[in-house]
């Protein structure tokens, strides 16, 4: 890669001349695949607009056409990219407040969490990790990262602008403003044109190709709080679920983030190509375990989970699926909330597998004995199913969460900080 352009304007970064990269793309080079680092670093240059239409197009095209941009090493170094060009965050600051805040139980130790898909499934289902999301705030501390949608009619952020009678400000919610945010709950919302400013300069380019590109994969993988690992210290981001479209995707969404050095997490993708736990049948489950033989090295267990697993009957996915505006989905959302959606309602049983999938995977079903608060019998479900989770344990806690009302109240903290906040 060579600088190509004249002397830039002041402030104004010289363009970067990628075609010494894209000559070795098509036809393959003679040495193999170019090295992910290779790529990663040319699209590095799309976060600081250095990088003309026409080259970030063909790279993209060829990323897509290669199947390369399925692959695990460049999908986790473009994560990486992206995390190093996003808006910096206070890590020091923000540390000491989750080891003050985060709730330690069972293995969960307090850490930020998330819950996230790819889209793209084209099922059209109701918005089901952003309301786990939600949920899920009852007992984890939530860094929810999202966006507006792309393929879908309701994106997370689309749902959220339009929650009644007051939807939160997410847009204020910002590296300087998140200590505030978790002063107040355990929820907050993070917008991605927020914290990846450089991903407005990608933006024009992605709405005029016709198929779905890596930053559709790599999103998910660049939650922008999941920095700070050290050899000395765990990352921010201590566990999360990530559903992915197609069932081929798992097991290299499940490589990138062992790769980065995730050590919770789990990939799901529904047997109908669902970017979700399936509420409908089979699902797919990639996770991250640590090694019972190698000490330090994080493995993947491969499995399936269904429906009985979590204790709760199968739905066809025609019943949430209602295809509806964003509107429409967060009245929904408000009912859920507020316990006003009948037990048993497919929606809300889609909504709690997929709470309790994140609730199993932080290690807070882990805990043998169980003190909630109002409304918990403190019976815990000590049941293991597929992959050794506590799948109806977690079920039982994300049932507390609604019919407790905390994840209501968690629900109000979030929307009531964010409307206090300063543009």
């Amino acid at each position: 890669m060579s600088s190509q352009a004249p002397a830039p304007d002041a402030g104004q970064l010289p363009q970067v001349d990628l075609k010494p990269l894209l000559s070795r793309m098509w036809p393959l080079a003679p040495d193999g695949p170019l090295a992910a680092d290779d790529i990663a670093e040319g699209i590095s240059h799309f976060f600081t607009n250095q990088v003309s239409d026409v080259q970030a197009g063909a790279l993209l095209m060829c990323l897509h056409f290669t199947g390369m941009d399925r692959d695990a090493a460049v999908m986790a170094k473009t994560a990486a990219a992206m995390l190093k060009a996003a808006a910096p965050i206070d890590i020091a600051a923000l540390r000491t407040l989750i080891h003050q805040k985060g709730r330690k139980e069972g293995s969960y130790q307090g850490g930020l969490c998330d819950i996230v898909g790819t889209g793209g499934d084209s099922h059209n289902t109701f918005n089901i990790s952003t309301t786990s999301s939600i949920l899920a705030s009852s007992h984890l501390l939530l860094a929810k990262h999202g966006n507006k949608a792309s393929t879908s009619k309701s994106g997370s952020a689309d749902l959220l602008n339009c929650m009644l009678p007051t939807p939160p400000q997410i847009s204020r919610v910002r590296p300087d403003t998140l200590e505030k945010v978790y002063s107040a709950g355990n929820y907050a919302f993070l917008y991605a044109p927020v914290f990846h400013p450089g991903m407005r300069h990608v933006a024009p380019i992605r709405r005029q190709l016709p198929w779905r590109t890596l930053f559709n994969l790599v999103g998910p993988l660049a939650n922008p709080v999941d920095v700070g690992l050290t050899p000395n210290e765990a990352p921010l981001m201590e566990a999360r679920v990530l559903g992915v479209a197609r069932k081929d995707l798992g097991p290299a969404f499940a490589e990138a983030l062992r790769m980065s050095g995730a050590k919770k997490a789990m990939v799901v993708c529904g047997e109908e190509d669902l970017d979700e736990v399936s509420i409908a049948g089979p699902t797919l489950c990639w996770k991250l375990k640590t090694s019972e033989s190698i000490p330090g090295e994080t493995t993947i267990e491969h499995f399936r989970l269904s429906p009985a697993d979590f204790g709760v009957p199968s739905h066809a996915l025609t019943e949430v699926s209602p295809g509806k505006e964003p509107a429409e989905n967060a009245a929904i959302l408000a009912k859920l909330l507020s316990n006003e959606l009948p037990e048993g309602d497919p929606i809300v049983d889609f909504v709690l597998i997929n709470t309790a999938a994140l609730f199993v995977i932080s290690g807070v079903c882990e805990a043998d004995t169980s003190n909630l608060g109002l409304g918990d019998d403190g019976v815990v479900i000590k049941e293991r199913g597929p992959g050794g989770g506590r799948w109806k344990e977690g079920v039982r806690r994300a049932r507390w969460a609604i019919k407790s009302g905390e994840a209501a109240r968690q629900w109000k903290a979030f929307v009531e900080v964010t409307n206090g906040l300063t543009e």
